[in-house]
């Protein structure tokens, strides 16, 4: 070959056939992936010139697909637009991989109604979908009822999380789904009861391909399956006996295989040291125990791919619970961690108001007080203040005896250094619940948003779905007679899904069927709050996540009921609260009144909640109907923000099982286009990683509506919590950033949480002491220095800052006193 001689580059294809590199073709696929987008043409000459870079003799079609994407998404820091690009270039190879190849949007559609008949055939051919699905529904009027164009919704990460972590695949390991076909498995799934199941699978089918609205992660990969395990949510507790020890064990691993998130109590077991009078010997405690649970999460790993996912619970009155804080640090002895499994503290209103007024705590053996795990609110006080005076007076065996303070001090440390143990609150979960007339809750869920009772006859189970905020704001108004729509359809669905679903724990299929407990959530609170253009710690904000709630519970409450009326309320409905014609709003005043301390919560309403208590006393479907579950994985499916979280940085890397994903926050791209600024600090924000704050070009009002989860006063996430749980009956995921590290600061952060009523918090994420140097983009340190570009957290929240300043809706209360100074301590998260 003569020096410059280009080199001849050549393709091989599926077949083992090479073909010359068609550079004409590639562009062709980047100009139909670049319709609609601005500056075709300069999309095009970009990721084709880019593309030969990586080009090499004997490069496969599935290589040179992969590589033609990976150059779009290498371009998504510069315009987020990029992402739309990928996304539609990945799609193709799906629909080629699954369908075949096509040449315009009409015979894709043509392709997606002639091929569905052959994916359901197949699939139930190889034992991967219901059986049913061949002779209960209407095929064709399923068929002709696809849309591909719904998959110009997703972006680039959800179509990646929807195929590989979602979509099912054949037993040869070739793709079986397009996302239309995914969305319509799912649907005919949760449908497979009713009168007419074709009709009802069109609507769910409808919903959940526009992104309206998206069930949890369990039933988007089992519905529709041989195996339906649909249920997302148990919650069991561990009795004090080796049969029910080893039985749990075996629950666990069972509940794992079947992607369930786990929360499980051991509060009832007993100490170390305590006798066991059977053999004359004394026990272990619950931690060796615990450390053999978080063995099995391990070993039943969900094919290699996830780890068990489950929380331990357990009451800080507990002898044992100092070594329970401890089972999350990195040193110590191995067999008393637990390296996979998560822990959660249940808090009593009673130890609040001891480290409020700075009184004694006692650690009891459970088996000394085997009542206090069953009483909460004002029976637990006067309980716990017995056994208190009868250790005083030397009749309990073991105790100890320390300061409420130096307990909570001891909590908040542990939070700081492991994130763990999570803040749950026992006596708001079980005085704020409309079912409470079957049990004490002794424990929360994986997440800590289901609030369920249960016994060694019964565990918990729910089942969840989340409102996709965002596909229901239309230019800046909010369609509230969609979002009943939607959150109508999904109590619907779910309580369908309560009668298809399978476990192999009978203990939670007679929970299920008894309690038909559901938890409606939502997802995309901080995308909407940013289209809206407001800030996350305003009383608009404040006052907008207030008004949803209410919506959505309203609809969900009303359609439960009317289920009711169609198919029967469910068996422990008779002595609830809602049998009372009680809904969620009515838990505050009755949380005061036991609590006896004020909750600080807006009591506002807005509709008729008279005539739906009236209702209710009627009968309802469903034990529980809300709660907001983390939405993680679902909210990058349905392409918006998760639960009620802020943005954590305006542009990141995310990781996920599915690979490392460059995240841009489109909303801001956009107001910065506006603007007409987004070229000109585009740079600075990529080398302030996604940190707008110090940015001298960018307006102020922009600046307030795009802060980061750091740079938010946490005041405002409780706000939002506590405005929330007005209207919910279970719990809300409520993650928690914190840029201090006193602890004084966070001991008044956590109490006023308790004081709003808020009933769990979820991970404390804290913000890192050190950043990395960024290497990907030029910085002049000295320009950085002279514009005085500095970072503002919460430590400069409410300090003057006009349009920056924290409400005065959620302030950050005075200091209480509590007698920690200036302590700051812990690791890096």
């Amino acid at each position: 070959m003569k020096e410059g001689e280009e080199v001849a580059i050549t393709v091989v294809k599926r077949n083992g056939q090479r073909e010359p590199y068609d550079a004409n073709k590639i562009n062709l696929a980047i100009e139909h992936a670049s319709q609609g987008l601005d500056e075709n043409i300069t999309w095009v000459t970009q990721i084709a010139s880019e593309l030969e870079l990586t080009l090499f003799d004997g490069i496969t079609t599935q290589q040179l697909d992969e590589a033609v994407i990976q150059v779009a998404l290498q371009n998504v820091k510069d315009d987020p637009a990029f992402d739309i690009v990928a996304a539609r270039l990945l799609l193709k190879t799906i629909y080629k991989r699954v369908l075949g190849d096509y040449e315009s949007d009409d015979e894709l559609r043509s392709l997606h109604a002639s091929h569905f008949r052959g994916y359901i055939d197949r699939g139930v051919s190889e034992q991967l979908l219901d059986p049913r699905f061949t002779s209960l529904y209407d095929l064709d009027r399923l068929a002709a009822a696809l849309e591909p164009g719904r998959d110009e919704l997703l972006k680039y990460i959800g179509v990646v999380t929807l195929n590989n972590r979602y979509g099912i695949k054949a037993r040869n390991g070739e793709t079986l789904e397009v996302p239309q076909f995914f969305w319509m498995r799912i649907a005919m799934g949760l449908a497979l009861n009713e009168a007419d199941p074709t009709r009802h699978a069109l609507e769910f089918y409808t919903k959940m391909s526009k992104l309206e609205y998206l069930a949890a992660g369990s039933t988007l990969v089992n519905a529709g399956t041989a195996y339906p395990q649909l249920s997302n949510c148990f919650v069991m507790e561990m009795q004090d006996d080796i049969e029910h020890i080893a039985k749990s064990v075996r629950d666990v691993m069972w509940l794992t295989k079947g992607t369930g998130g786990i929360g499980l109590s051991v509060t009832k077991l007993r100490a170390q040291g305590s006798p066991i009078r059977s053999n004359n010997t004394t026990s272990t405690g619950p931690i060796p125990f615990m450390h053999t649970i978080d063995s099995v999460l391990r070993a039943v790993s969900r094919g290699g791919k996830k780890f068990g996912a489950l929380c331990f619970y357990m009451e800080n009155w507990h002898m044992d619970f100092p070594e329970f804080l401890d089972l999350r640090q990195n040193s110590g002895d191995p067999y008393r961690r637990t390296r996979t499994a998560n822990t959660a503290v249940w808090i009593s209103d009673e130890f609040m108001k001891r480290v409020q007024n700075d009184e004694p705590w006692y650690l009891f053996d459970p088996l000394e007080v085997a009542d206090l795990n069953e009483l909460y609110g004002k029976a637990f006080s006067e309980r716990y203040a017995h056994y208190a005076a009868e250790a005083e007076a030397g009749r309990l065996h073991m105790f100890k005896k320390i300061t409420a303070r130096e307990q909570f001090k001891a909590i908040l440390m542990s939070l700081q250094t492991t994130s763990h143990p999570w803040l749950t609150w026992k006596d708001t979960i079980n005085n704020r619940a409309l079912n409470n007339n079957t049990g004490t809750i002794h424990l929360s869920n994986l997440c800590t948003e289901i609030c369920l009772p249960q016994d060694r006859d019964n565990v918990s189970v729910c089942n969840l779905a989340s409102i996709n905020l965002t596909r229901h704001l239309e230019n800046g108004v909010f369609d509230w007679a969609r979002i009943e729509e939607s959150a109508r359809s999904a109590v619907r669905q779910l309580d369908n899904l309560i009668d298809i679903t399978i476990s192999s724990v009978d203990e939670a299929d007679f929970s299920n069927t008894q309690n038909r407990a559901i938890g409606l959530g939502v997802m995309g609170f901080t995308d909407v709050v940013e289209k809206l253009g407001i800030s996350y710690e305003s009383e608009e904000a404040y006052d907008l996540i207030d008004e949803i709630m209410e919506h959505v519970s309203y609809a969900a409450i009303d359609e439960s009921a009317d289920l009711a009326r169609e198919r029967g309320a469910y068996p422990n409905f008779e002595g609830s609260r809602w049998s009372q014609g009680l809904v969620p709003f009515d838990s505050i005043a009755l949380t005061e009144q036991d609590r006896g301390v004020p909750i600080k919560v807006n009591r506002k309403t807005r509709l008729d909640w008279d005539s739906l208590r009236e209702k209710v006393k009627g009968g309802m479907r469903n034990a529980t109907l809300m709660a907001i579950a983390p939405t993680a994985s679902i909210g990058l499916v349905a392409g918006t923000t998760p639960g009620f979280d802020p943005q954590f940085s305006q542009i990141f890397s995310r990781s996920t099982s599915s690979g490392k994903f460059l995240e841009v926050n489109r909303n801001l791209v956009a107001a910065l286009q506006e603007e007409g600024i987004w070229e000109k600090v585009r740079e600075s924000i990529l080398r302030s990683q996604g940190d707008i704050q110090g940015i001298p070009e960018i307006p102020d009002a922009i600046k307030a509506t795009y802060k980061t989860s750091f740079q938010l006063s946490p005041y405002s996430f409780i706000e939002v919590a506590a405005r929330a749980q007005k209207w919910i009956d279970q719990a809300i995921s409520r993650n928690m950033y914190l840029e201090t590290r006193d602890l004084g600061d966070m001991m008044d952060i956590y109490y006023a949480a308790w004081e709003r009523g808020v009933k769990t918090t979820y991970y404390l994420h804290m913000k890192p002491r050190h950043q990395a140097e960024q290497s990907t983009v030029k910085v002049n340190k000295a320009e950085e220095i002279a514009a005085g570009a500095t970072r503002k957290g919460f430590a400069s929240v409410g300090a003057g800052e006009g349009a920056d300043a924290a409400p005065a809706a959620a302030p950050a209360p005075a200091r209480r006193g509590f007698g920690f100074g200036g302590l700051a301590t812990g690791g890096d998260k």
